[in-house]
């Protein structure tokens, strides 16, 4: 597992080259082949042993959500633009860190003491927040820090209760280390190990992909909503921690076959994994691309639920990880009867 490595790395969309480094290291003694394409892309291929001629693509991305600078202020504070959907609501006083030198900073809004009765009443803009990286004025950031700095969140990796952990990008970090654990697995069909860039800002890397690829069948694994949590009716219930690997049928961008779905989970409740069906149809990933590429490539999500997505600090149970791991282990093994 390598969880905490890659959360630790940073790797807002757009930037994610400290996050493919780390990868190409990994996946480069049991590949044939590695390819990085023009946008950033990196596919790791392997030879089936039965010569089908088909491929089996799996896919992860690579980028986080985060922030850009988009202005300094003339008392050397950092406006910012989100990159990716984030909820204003979850940035105010979180550490952050700023550009390939990582300066330190905070996020800060005007204290409470300070904030109108109307203001206390409405939820944060973006435009009303900025980063505190501890600068005299904007000469002094200007030494430091520039318009257009990525700004990724400062928040380790910390295993804590009952086998959880949370952690920064585990939005998708989870997926590419499932994908690395299996690097040494045997697949009849060629395989195909796609770590995608700019998922969270529009699908982007996963359509150059799929083209590219053309596989015969694509595994999409992620992290998605975990809404088991209190204030949250029955009917929002997406998935549940700890209740295993979660299967989509329907979300934002896709509509997945039903028939290959179920036979997933069929042979996934018959091997003992524990599965679960994501319950809402909000959201979307990869999938939404790469089933709509080079004329139609059927597509399947397995992914690990995950509370406080796209945030500072998402919290996954360990249990459902391995479950998406087995799951994809399953589907690398028994591809001919999906």
């Amino acid at each position: 597992m390598y969880l905490s490595e890659l959360t630790a790395l940073h790797g807002v969309s757009g930037e994610e080259s400290s996050v493919r480094a780390f990868i190409q290291e990994k996946v480069a003694p049991f590949c044939d082949r590695i390819e990085i394409d023009t946008m950033g892309n990196l596919l790791a291929f392997k030879k089936g042993y039965a010569e089908t001629g088909k491929t089996l693509m799996l896919c992860a991305h690579m980028d986080e959500v985060g922030l850009i600078v988009s202005r300094i202020t003339e008392e050397g504070f950092l406006k910012f633009k989100a990159v990716g959907g984030l909820d204003p609501r979850v940035l105010v006083s979180k550490r952050v860190l700023v550009g390939k030198n990582q300066y330190a900073g905070v996020i800060g809004r005007k204290a409470i003491h300070l904030l109108s009765p109307e203001e206390r009443k409405q939820a944060p803009k973006t435009k009303n927040l900025y980063v505190d990286i501890g600068a005299k004025n904007k000469k002094d950031a200007e030494k430091r820090v520039a318009i257009g700095d990525y700004i990724a969140f400062d928040s380790r990796c910390v295993t804590f209760g009952d086998n959880l952990m949370k952690a920064k990008a585990l939005d998708d970090r989870a997926g590419c280390s499932v994908m690395l654990e299996l690097l040494k697995e045997s697949c009849p069909w060629d395989l195909c190990f796609a770590f995608t860039v700019q998922e969270e800002v529009g699908l982007r890397g996963a359509k150059i992909c799929a083209k590219r690829v053309k596989p015969e069948l694509a595994l999409v694994l992620e992290a998605t909503t975990c809404s088991d949590i209190p204030g949250t009716g029955a009917s929002m219930v997406s998935t549940r921690l700890g209740g295993g690997a979660a299967l989509s049928l329907i979300d934002g961008s896709t509509s997945y076959n039903r028939d290959m779905v179920m036979s997933l989970y069929r042979l996934a409740t018959e091997a003992g994994i524990s599965v679960q069906f994501k319950q809402t149809a909000t959201g979307g990933n990869d999938a939404g691309a790469i089933h709509v590429a080079a004329g139609g490539i059927p597509t399947l999500s397995v992914s690990v639920p995950a509370r406080y997505i796209h945030s500072p600090a998402n919290v996954i149970s360990l249990s459902d990880y391995e479950a998406v791991r087995e799951v994809a282990r399953l589907l690398i093994r028994e591809v001919d009867n999906v």
